[in-house]
């Protein structure tokens, strides 16, 4: 297989800012959960399940392609729960040792917990807006679509690289 380095594990307790961005993804992933179950039966047989870098509509599809938002969500919650629970297997630079793996440690699994809560955000939304366009109760995201999920997903990553290489 491949060699992987020997690395300390460490009980690290949680961050507030970790059961403060668990606590805003779980409750809007639930949320929309929630609101998927309860418009159900109301749903028109087709709805909005891909949209432009416009933020329009460019694909409609039957209502159950609207489960995959909460499969792949539910998905990131194993997987990268997973990942929080075991910094020592992410990837690091050469120079972590036992001195610093704390630091490197913290840093990696909340950039874990903040990638993973931004994806339930981003899927909660996306479901939502997906929801209100078939009711007709919105005409979509607009072009702020893009941007707004370019940026949600990849600052805690360009800020997790950036703290990571000022450690020493």
């Amino acid at each position: 297989m491949f060699d992987a380095p020997e690395r300390p594990k460490l009980t690290i307790p949680k961050t507030k800012s970790e059961w403060l961005w668990d606590a805003v993804g779980f409750s809007l992933y639930f949320g929309s959960l929630v609101l998927l179950a309860t418009v159900w039966n109301q749903l028109p047989d087709e709805v909005p399940v891909h949209f432009n870098s416009l933020g329009e509509v460019d694909e409609w599809g039957a209502k159950y392609h609207l489960l995959i938002f909460p499969a792949i969500g539910a998905s990131f919650i194993v997987l990268m729960g997973f990942f929080e629970r075991h910094p020592e297997l992410h990837n690091y630079p050469a120079r972590l040792d036992g001195s610093n793996a704390g630091e490197f440690y913290l840093i990696s699994r909340k950039l874990m917990n903040q990638v993973k809560n931004v994806s339930l955000v981003i899927f909660a939304v996306i479901l939502l807006e997906s929801v209100s366009i078939a009711f007709g109760w919105s005409e979509g995201f607009g072009v702020w679509l893009l941007p707004a999920l370019l940026t949600g997903t990849f600052l805690p990553i360009v800020i997790g690289v950036v703290k990571m290489r000022k450690i020493k």
